[in-house]
């Protein structure tokens, strides 16, 4: 399948890697020089220790890139898909599109299928990559199982045939919204587990956070449109067990900045990367309030990241809840 994978970050350039072994790919990114430098040295400053194939083509311009593609993979932020998508639209390409982001459009709240809705109204296969995958150890070839998701569950179930591999499993998955919203959701939670963490509140405190994480996860997944059961598997659980417990996570170190009384500017200046949860946060707790679903751990989080209350204090209310059933 010849693939052209649109952003050349982290997760981008990994995909490239492991793609690669099997398919034509081209990489692009918007930026002319990073194409340069890719060129050069063959390595992202993401994975300097994960050079790229000789036969990944590396382009900088976006109809050249797509050109003959079967399927385009979006990797950008969220916040870089809309204007990647309607550049794709003014294209006038017919390949199918699938995006590997998680989380809401800052702007609108949305979900990444909703965004493409909007700008490539006329693409019908359409889907998303999502799942437990930190982009250096896909990029190193160790194992790693995702999820492609599709409404259309025959794509789906095609294109992840195509594209699986031994070092990549790919399952296919009919749960659209579901898929996304897991991939949204999971990283509020691992700021929490951060927080957790970098107070030294121990695995106890951790374990409550990423299962307490979970049943807010399918609450609100469901409310919005999500299938529970989807909640349990790779997108959901799988998740958000490796994002809150991995020293890859950056919304793991985010929450551990926090805790150690850095500003949000100062946790996410250190990073490097984008760190998703941060805007999902807001739009979870939003989403939440207008459904009237209780979100205490996704409240607690807000509070520390746009209400300034030292995270000592957020925890302390999360464990002076008054006790209730489990569920």
């Amino acid at each position: 399948m010849r693939l052209a994978i649109l952003g050349a970050g982290a997760w981008g350039s990994a995909l490239a890697i492991s793609l690669a072994a099997a398919h034509p790919v081209t990489l692009w990114s918007r930026r002319a020089e990073d194409c340069e430098a890719l060129g050069r040295t063959r390595s992202s400053r993401y994975l300097p220790d994960n050079p790229l194939p000789a036969s990944v083509r590396i382009d900088a311009s976006l109809p050249r890139a797509i050109d003959g593609a079967e399927a385009l993979v979006v990797a950008t932020a969220t916040s870089g898909l809309r204007e990647t998508l309607r550049a794709i639209a003014a294209c006038g390409s017919p390949a199918a599109v699938i995006w590997a982001c998680k989380g809401f459009e800052t702007a609108s709240g949305l979900l990444p299928h909703e965004v493409a809705a909007q700008e490539l109204p006329r693409t019908s296969s359409v889907g998303a990559l999502s799942g437990p995958s930190f982009a250096l150890e896909v990029a190193r070839g160790l194992p790693t199982a995702v999820v492609l998701a599709s409404r259309d569950a025959a794509f789906a179930a095609r294109t992840a045939a195509a594209l699986n591999s031994p070092r990549l499993r790919i399952y296919s998955n009919g749960d659209l919204a579901g898929v996304e919203l897991g991939g949204a959701l999971k990283n509020v939670v691992a700021i929490a587990a951060g927080i957790s963490d970098g107070l030294a509140l121990g695995r106890n405190a951790r374990a409550a956070l990423v299962t307490r994480g979970l049943a807010e996860i399918t609450r609100l997944g469901s409310a919005m449109g999500g299938r529970a059961e989807t909640f349990d598997g790779l997108t959901g659980l799988g998740d958000l067990v490796l994002t809150c417990t991995g020293d890859l996570s950056r919304n793991r170190a985010v929450g551990v900045a926090l805790a150690q009384g850095k500003s949000v500017e100062q946790a996410l200046g250190g990073l490097g990367h984008v760190a998703e949860g941060v805007h999902s946060a807001r739009a979870a707790r939003d989403h939440a309030r207008a459904l009237g679903i209780e979100m205490p751990i996704t409240e607690a989080v807000c509070a520390v990241l746009f209400e300034s209350r030292p995270a000592p204090d957020a925890v302390k209310q999360l464990l002076m809840r008054d006790p209730r059933s489990e569920r």
